[in-house]
């Protein structure tokens, strides 16, 4: 397991010494916590762990020359090993937030353990929608995806475009489960039909027979309620036998320009995916991929929807402490819920009382490789979900925190 610090020294002293007395031990400490060897580590890994000292570095010491110190841990998508870090950070290595947390095992148990400590948690990547309802914490904020709205706004999108026959491949863990449940309500409420499914273990390399049951079920859309090198394996899989070739639409729920990159436009062409951040949107976007791209191990690639969650919650974080004058969540966590604007890189932003960040997400389709300009020129824009529609309504998910 790899734990390594690394310290942001932002300003010679603090200003006036006490100045920061809320801060434990005068440093701000956020842990990346994530997956950095296994299915994740091209959408999370080290480059979440940039996309973090980035945040440092743009944060600046607040104004207030405040020091931050970025730390890292790999919880190897294993909920007992990330648990098992973030009570080392909490008890004796005094970080005051985490952030990132891929798999929604793990991040469920970091959210049960930090609730009413004095730690953060950014869930950046933590897609399971219980987070912001019946497990709330007001302790916790949920950054880019979760899967009410992957599952919902994707339907939505699809079905809008006349895919109303489905047919799922599901990793049978929480994300895949709730992802498809998501979708599935929707879809049956709006008049279409759920033609069957098939749920794969996470981390699968042989996806033939699946495909084959999807393949002659003959439903209009095929969705993937999986992630990372399990939808790569099935997109690429697909392609061999022709799937949409055949009529048939693929669509991804959990999609990111990295695994794209992964498989090769040529095998991606055509495939639809959900988004909430695509580096090549507008001039913020790109100014902020360039800088990414250009970091340490980064040679050159293209940050994914979680690495800008990673950054986009540590600065808004950092911002809060410097507001506040504390690191300690009860302090941290209100102040950010009062952010209402643009957030340089997911546009029209809130954060609502159940934790939940709202902001636009996107319909994208991969472009053919004659489309493609330039490296990382992959998506074309198909629909735009505005905030107010892409999450789950605040009076449903049940949270306690909401009055």
């Amino acid at each position: 397991m790899k734990n390594l610090k690394w310290t942001f020294a932002l300003a010679a002293s603090l200003i006036g010494g006490a100045a920061n007395a809320e801060i434990s031990d005068n440093v701000v400490r956020v842990g990346v916590l994530n997956d950095i060897s296994g299915i994740f580590q091209d959408t999370n890994g080290m480059g979440s762990v940039e996309a973090a000292r980035m945040a440092a570095e743009d944060f600046n010491g607040g104004g207030k020359g405040i020091k931050v110190d970025i730390v890292y841990a790999d919880h190897q998508n294993k909920a007992d090993v990330g648990n098992a870090i973030a009570r080392k950070w909490l008890d004796v290595e005094g970080v005051d937030a985490i952030v990132d947390v891929p798999n929604s095992a793990v991040g469920l148990s970091i959210n049960t353990l930090l609730r009413d400590s004095r730690m953060t948690f950014l869930a950046s990547s933590t897609a399971s929608s219980d987070l912001t309802g019946k497990a709330c914490s007001p302790n916790t904020i949920q950054w880019v995806n979760d899967a009410w709205a992957t599952g919902n706004t994707t339907a939505a999108a699809m079905m809008s475009r006349g895919g109303k026959d489905w047919y799922f491949l599901t990793v049978d863990y929480a994300l895949g489960k709730g992802i498809e449940a998501e979708a599935q309500k929707y879809i049956e409420a709006h008049g279409g039909k759920v033609l069957g499914s098939s749920k794969h273990p996470l981390g699968t390399s042989d996806f033939a027979s699946f495909l084959l049951q999807a393949q002659g079920s003959k439903a209009q859309v095929i969705g993937l309620a999986n992630a990372g090198g399990d939808t790569i394996n099935a997109v690429k899989q697909a392609a061999e036998f022709g799937i949409q070739q055949g009529g048939q639409k693929l669509v991804a729920f959990l999609l990111f320009i990295n695994d794209v990159h992964g498989m090769g436009i040529k095998v991606a062409q055509g495939l639809q995916l959900m988004e909430a951040f695509y580096w090549d949107m507008n001039d913020d976007t790109r100014a902020f991929a360039k800088r990414f791209a250009a970091r340490p191990g980064m040679n050159g690639k293209m940050p994914s929807g979680n690495q800008a969650g990673v950054y986009a919650s540590t600065l808004a974080y950092l911002n809060a402490v410097a507001a506040t004058g504390s690191d300690n969540a009860k302090d941290a966590v209100p102040e950010m819920k009062k952010f209402k604007g643009k957030d340089k890189l997911f546009g029209d932003t809130t954060i609502r009382q159940d934790g939940r960040v709202v902001h636009p997400m996107y319909l994208f389709e991969v472009k053919k490789p004659e489309e493609s300009k330039y490296p990382y020129d992959y998506y074309k824009l198909v629909s735009t979900i505005p905030a107010d529609q892409a999450f789950r309504p605040l009076a449903e998910g049940g949270c306690e925190l909401v009055k």
